[in-house]
């Protein structure tokens, strides 16, 4: 008897050391978990207050500024200045890029003009990095081409564009845009080239500026407008007899008044670009738009990638301010703005 009563008691401990054990490798197992959650709780939480900065600096003639260190830079969030933070970016960065172009009201005119858009995005395509998307709009935005990475694509389609109605849905087309640009890889840059005038024409999306440029700073997207002046050009175009189907095929003495009035009115793309870091330019001519276009695939890799990480940003629209400690006729283009979602 005494051998099992000793076998009882013998197995009551080992159950009593199994339950220990097993009470504390729990508790352990429970320990280790919450804080592997905690840690990637805040790693994303870090990670998702991380604002993105592009930035590009320009001399007094307008050449770009290589070589300044994060220590040269001051951004302020809403007025408080922040830790600045220069990263690297690759010699190739992987970028995503969609054309915008105008196709309704006179833009037809202005396709002579940009001819050269073709051999301008060569230079992009042979880096094999690059995927291109095309989009055309009057009234309505239409997605010519999805992103592709061969350029055959792109020329056969600027190749055959039409011209459409008498819109110009610069705001809709630009919210579109983004949409496309949101849904490619992360890691890739992101850019929109706009080519349009400068005034838009029934735009859903007209009364809704805010919105869209939100969207814009949201989604990381640089934006490059080139643009035309409906009403010069339809001046040069008279002078070189090259509108004479127009209403006003013969010089219109009208027309300096009427660009004076359009210049009273609110500038979309010049606009959009200004408030995100982007860049705006106009082109008269094909040699102008050739020029631009050069500065664009140049700029393109010149950009200097600040981030800031703010802690604890309210929810909501935050203003940022880039500049030069010692600026010396330098000009600093940067985002002016970013959507804060705030922590979960």
């Amino acid at each position: 008897m005494r051998w099992i009563k000793y076998w009882v008691t013998t197995a009551r401990r080992d159950r009593l050391r199994a339950a220990t054990f097993l009470f504390f490798f729990t508790l352990l197992s429970v320990s280790v978990l919450s804080r592997e959650a905690t840690s990637q709780e805040t790693t994303l939480r870090t990670q998702s207050n991380v604002v993105l900065i592009p930035a590009l600096v320009k001399d007094q003639q307008g050449g770009i500024v290589y070589g300044l260190p994060a220590s040269d830079f001051v951004v302020e969030d809403d007025g408080v200045e922040q830790t600045v933070r220069l990263d690297e970016v690759p010699e190739v960065q992987p970028i995503s890029l969609v054309i915008a172009i105008q196709r309704g009201r006179r833009a037809y005119y202005e396709f002579p003009r940009m001819s050269g858009l073709k051999s301008m995005l060569d230079p992009l395509f042979s880096l094999g990095t690059v995927r291109v998307a095309l989009v055309e709009f009057d009234r309505e935005v239409d997605l010519t081409r999805d992103f592709t990475s061969d350029g055959n694509l792109i020329t056969v389609d600027l190749n055959h564009l039409q011209a459409g109605n008498g819109g110009a849905a610069i705001l809709d087309a630009i919210d579109y845009s983004v949409s496309l640009l949101k849904k490619e890889p992360e890691g890739r840059e992101r850019v929109l080239l706009l080519i349009s005038e400068t005034r838009d024409h029934a735009s859903i999306l007209r009364n809704k500026l805010d919105a869209v440029v939100a969207a814009v700073g949201g989604s990381n997207t640089l934006v490059y407008t080139l643009t035309f002046s409906p009403a010069l050009s339809n001046i040069f175009d008279t002078e070189r007899g090259t509108n004479m189907e127009e209403m006003h095929a013969s010089p219109d003495l009208l027309a300096p008044m009427l660009m004076a009035v359009q210049a009273m009115r609110k500038n979309i793309p010049k606009t959009v670009a200004e408030l995100t870091g982007g860049e705006y330019e106009m082109f008269e001519t094909r040699k102008k738009f050739d020029v631009r276009m050069n500065d664009f695939t140049n700029h393109l890799h010149s950009r200097y990638m600040l981030s800031i990480a703010p802690k604890n940003p309210h929810p909501g629209l935050h203003q940022i301010r880039v500049r030069l400690k010692d600026a010396r006729n330098k000009t600093v283009l940067a985002r002016s703005s970013y959507w804060a979602e705030g922590n979960r």
